[in-house]
This record gives C-alpha cells, sequence and structure tokens, in this order.
C-alpha cells in the first residue's frame, strides 16, 4: 500500500472492464456528484484504466462503465464499486440502459457522503467501515488523546 502525495493510502484493485472492446469502456474513482445533472457528466473524479490492476484510494467510489453490441444500438452498463483496504472492490449498484447516469446518481452521492450501507454481515458492528481508512498511527493517536490503554 503507498501514498499519492501524502493523501489517502492506495491500494491496488483489479478493476473489471464491463461491455466488449468494440464499445466505449471506462472508469473513474468519483469524488463529487452534481446533483442537478442526470448524465455521466454528474460524476466528477480522475478517470483510471479498466480491465486491470489501478492503484486507488481506499475506500474510493469506483463508477465503471463499459458498452456491448453495435455502435447504432449499444447496450450499456455500470456499475459502482467501493475500494477495499484489503484490494476487493463491493458492488454497491449496478445500472443498464440509457438512464443508467441517473439511476446510480443518488447511491453514488450517499456512498461520497459518508453514509455508506455497511457491508453485508457488518450491519451489527460498532463502528462504521470508514474507519478502515485511517492510518494505524492516526488510530492510535486517537486512542492516546482519549486515554484508553489496551
Amino acid at each position: 500500500m503507498g501514498r499519492l502525495n501524502g493523501a489517502d493510502p492506495l491500494v491496488a484493485v483489479d478493476i473489471p472492464q464491463l461491455g466488449d472492446e468494440r464499445g466505449k469502456n471506462w472508469a473513474k474513482v468519483v469524488t463529487n456528484v452534481d446533483g442537478s445533472l442526470g448524465t455521466g457528466w454528474a460524476y466528477e473524479g480522475e478517470f483510471i484504466a479498466a480491465g486491470g490492476i489501478q492503484d486507488v484510494p481506499v475506500g474510493s467510489v469506483v463508477l465503471v462503465y463499459g458498452e456491448r453490441g453495435s455502435r447504432d444500438r449499444p447496450m450499456i452498463n455500470a456499475k459502482v464499486f467501493t475500494a477495499n483496504g484489503d484490494g476487493t472492490l463491493t458492488a454497491e449498484a449496478e445500472a443498464s440502459g440509457r438512464a443508467w447516469a441517473r439511476t446510480l446518481r443518488d447511491r453514488v452521492d450517499e456512498l461520497l457522503g459518508g453514509r455508506p450501507a455497511p457491508p453485508p454481515g457488518q450491519a451489527g458492528l460498532p463502528w462504521s467501515p470508514d474507519l478502515m481508512q485511517w492510518s494505524d498511527r492516526a488510530i492510535l493517536d486517537e486512542v492516546e488523546r482519549r486515554g484508553i490503554r489496551a
């Protein structure tokens, strides 16, 4: 796990490629959603390559888009994932067809707003998966600040 310019820790994840080589295929680490738009332009962030390993910040929201079929009648598929500290992706939402962007917009906004749904099987945890984004040093500093002794 590395760091990019001292920012959030990075993790290598395998970004899937949706669709086929003939159609459009892209992926993006989404950092903001423009709620006034219902198109792909609503998603702000950095493009990354689909169909291979990429380094992304732990906890980031990754949007993957792909098309299958002919150029005249593409079949669109889009999926939203969150990047986990162990190098896996958690599927958060999926949409297909021309309304994909609006269909996914509210869920992506929710994920970016710090209100993600707990991963399956973790709903009863006394802590949020957001805690996984913190460095060990930051957690230890907070424990010390609170005067907790292990």
